[in-house]
């Protein structure tokens, strides 16, 4: 079973889901649960995400407005999963970093 980290830069991603979501969603910590909740996927199947760039792969997570895509990066020589990015499905791409 595959150990998962997520990166610190994470936390801003909920930091930003969070500060747009109290605006329009009564139940924004419970979104961000959900998504925590929805990577321990990865600890069983950490291959299940779609393959992108430089050995990365997406995680698709809910759809539509409550949808979601977590950027990691499994590596299997040390059994850990690093989650190193989480975006809405709406936004056109991972934030950069400041």
């Amino acid at each position: 079973m595959a150990r998962i980290e997520l990166a610190p830069e994470v936390l801003l991603d909920f930091d930003r889901f969070l500060d747009h979501l109290a605006q329009f969603d009564q139940d924004a910590p419970d979104r961000i649960a959900d998504i925590l909740e929805s990577i321990q996927i990865l600890r069983h199947n950490p291959e299940i995400g779609r393959k992108g760039k430089a050995g990365m792969r997406d995680l698709v997570i809910g759809h539509g407005s409550h949808g979601y895509v977590a950027l990691y990066r499994f590596v299997p020589e040390i059994d850990v999963v690093f989650v190193l990015a989480i975006r809405a499905q709406r936004e056109a791409g991972y934030k950069p970093r400041p």
